[in-house]
């Protein structure tokens, strides 16, 4: 390991549209909006300029109840922690689900009732890894960042800022013990810092992959631009040693809080643990001055019982300023099927009168969310002259031996968009639904194509009322086989200007194919063309779409990947001989296996961007005016 340094402004802009940019903390402005531009211009006078926007209209369950979050993208493994990073003397919220991105939610409300605005999901440009730890290593009274440095070491962000305006620093690539040795910190593990035994100095646990934890003191206070070191006190804290109750030796990923709590002013252990569907206390039966945790862990004292798929981060914070911290519960899915865990994963608990935890919520942060890999496409689905939007997905939690198409009816206008739920269409039985629209038989109602994990598209015909609720009846279960390769990824559009449809597949390869309709537009034949249509190649997992982006009247390509991205191929040849470029400075960073989907969802003539991805949701970019 080597020193590295850099600064990470709380201000910066960042271009990657996930988090988009990074506000300053100190302002109050209420809108969850955030702005990217990318100065290329398309045509000369268009550039790209979106908005992510995570209540742009609403979304509502198909029982009314309104989601709080509608388009933040889905959770998928929270692991959360709360801080006061503005110093206005209310907890601000902080979610990472994937390396490196730390998401930010403001309370704009009091020590009483919290009230959470989505600012950014990569807070201050910070590089985290897998976890993340908010402390004040350096004792000057602000917050400073512990988090992973990618692989197993833990690097350290000194906030050179103030309490109020932090401004995070890089001062350590590693940090290490007095003889210079980097600490060595299990990446499956998330770690906790705490002075445990009263006497000034932070004490670091790193929770190890056999069930045992190491402890680790600083041995000095460290200085400005610097981070303390830690020296190893035991590898074997307190003797402690959790292992699976599936046979005694399997182990794996596990996390640690320490807090008071029974109430007895010293510090007990709440563990989150790969093969343990709940949470285990482990009471500190000594003081704070000398600590004894020589006990058996039990099950946290609770009302319900708190089952889950596993290895659960907990986090605890008092939100309504009632004295007493509520129990916050991110579940990562551990041992006992993490699929079931893709949605509602965010649990809240609150104390009773008899200091049990009672389960409030299993969704703390209300967001639209089916599971995970999402795949969106918009089209007036039931004939009312607005947009609607299905959605594919991997893997229906609820029934998890198939995917699951997903269909939010717009019940307000063309202008004035309002979404709700509908039951799911039980169409195919596959996993990884792909949908893509089109009206494949000219009859004015859109079909459907769906792809799917396998090789082959599925053709489903809209044989519903033009003006009315769509019914889909299965016309061919392969329109079109690859040659090679699954999890096929379909879009529709006339490519050559012949009036008819034509089909581009993505597939795992990350390539995309070619099928021309030499049918008709009331009768597709789709003929492969080429398999390595336009060159295109993102690695893993194309997800291509259709775009006239740059408003000169033929299609550009759009085509995301398993690693976030999205890129545009732009037509630079005609709408009847299409030449497709890559234009390389466009890119987007999304989340990982990125699907995009286009419509002017709220009638102002600009045709706006949703996404799908790992997260189980949607994320909602509106195109800029002239952009």
């Amino acid at each position: 390991m080597t020193g590295s340094f850099g600064r990470v402004g709380l201000g910066a802009l960042i271009l990657a549209l996930t988090g988009a940019c990074a506000p300053s903390v100190s302002g109050r402005v209420e809108e969850q909006v955030a702005t990217a531009s990318q100065g290329r211009s398309l045509t000369g006078s268009s550039v790209l300029t979106l908005e992510r926007i995570i209540a742009p209209f609403p979304i509502e369950r198909a029982d009314g109840t309104p989601y709080e979050f509608p388009f933040f993208g889905g959770i998928e493994v929270p692991r959360i922690q709360f801080a006061d990073i503005d110093g206005d003397s209310d907890l601000d919220l902080f979610l990472q689900q994937r390396p490196n991105d730390l998401a930010f939610f403001e309370n704009t409300g009091s020590t009483t009732t919290a009230r959470f605005v989505w600012r950014t999901d990569r807070f201050a440009g910070l590089r985290i890894g897998d976890w993340s730890r908010f402390v004040d290593f350096d004792g000057d009274g602000d917050l400073d960042v512990l988090a992973e440095e990618r692989y197993s070491y833990i690097r350290a962000y000194e906030n050179q800022g103030t309490a109020t305006e932090p401004d995070f620093v890089l001062v350590a690539d590693s940090v290490r013990t007095s003889d210079g040795t980097p600490i060595f910190s299990d990446r499956q593990n998330i770690p906790f810092i705490v002075d445990l035994d009263c006497d000034g100095a932070l004490d670091l646990f790193l929770g190890r992959n056999d069930g045992t934890v190491s402890r680790y003191e600083a041995a000095d206070s460290g200085s400005p631009g610097t981070v303390p070191h830690f020296d190893l006190l035991t590898h074997r804290f307190e003797e402690i040693e959790i292992i699976a109750q599936l046979g005694g030796t399997l182990h794996g990923a596990n996390s640690m809080v320490f807090t008071d709590f029974d109430d007895d002013r010293d510090l007990d252990i709440l563990w989150g643990d790969f093969f343990e569907p709940g949470l285990l206390l482990i009471e500190n039966v000594g003081n704070c001055w000398s600590p004894n945790f020589r006990v058996d862990p039990v099950p946290l004292p609770s009302v319900d019982t708190v089952r889950t798929s596993g290895f659960n981060a907990s986090a605890l914070a008092d939100l309504d300023g009632d004295g007493l911290n509520e129990l916050y519960l991110g579940v990562l899915g551990g041992a006992y099927n993490p699929v079931g865990s893709t949605v509602d994963n965010l649990h809240m608990l609150r104390r009773d009168s008899d200091g049990l935890f009672e389960l409030i919520t299993r969704s703390f942060l209300s967001t639209w969310d089916v599971g995970n890999e999402t795949v969106p496409a918009i089209g007036d689905i039931d004939g009312d002259g607005d947009l609607d939007i299905l959605i594919g997905s991997k893997v229906d939690p609820t029934q998890t031996l198939m995917g699951r198409l997903h269909f939010l009816e717009n019940i307000g206008s063309a202008q004035d968009p309002h979404f709700i739920e509908r039951a799911p269409f039980s169409l195919s039985t596959q996993f990884h639904q792909a949908p893509a629209l089109g009206d494949l038989d000219a009859d004015g109602d859109l079909d459907l194509l769906l792809g799917n994990w396998r090789a082959g598209v599925e053709l489903w015909m809209n044989d519903g009322e033009r003006n009315g609720v769509p019914s889909f009846s299965l016309a061919d279960s392969a329109i079109v086989m690859l040659p090679r390769g699954g999890n096929t990824v379909p879009t529709l559009g006339d490519l050559d200007g012949d009036g008819d449809l034509d089909l581009l597949v993505g597939e795992a390869a990350g390539n995309v194919n070619f099928y021309r309709n030499v049918g008709t537009a009331q009768v597709p034949r789709f003929m492969l063309v080429e398999e390595d249509f336009a060159g295109v190649d993102v690695g893993r997992r194309s997800a291509p779409s259709l775009e006239d982006w740059d408003g000169d009247g033929d299609l550009d390509l759009w085509v995301g990947a398993e690693d976030g991205s999205l890129v545009l191929y732009e037509n630079q040849g005609s709408a009847t001989d299409p030449r497709f470029v890559l234009l390389p400075d466009i890119g987007l960073s999304l989340s990982p296996y990125a699907a995009a989907a286009w419509g002017d969802l709220d009638g102002d003539g600009e045709r706006d961007l949703i996404t799908g991805g790992i997260g189980g949701g949607l994320v909602f970019f509106r195109r800029g005016a002239g952009g």
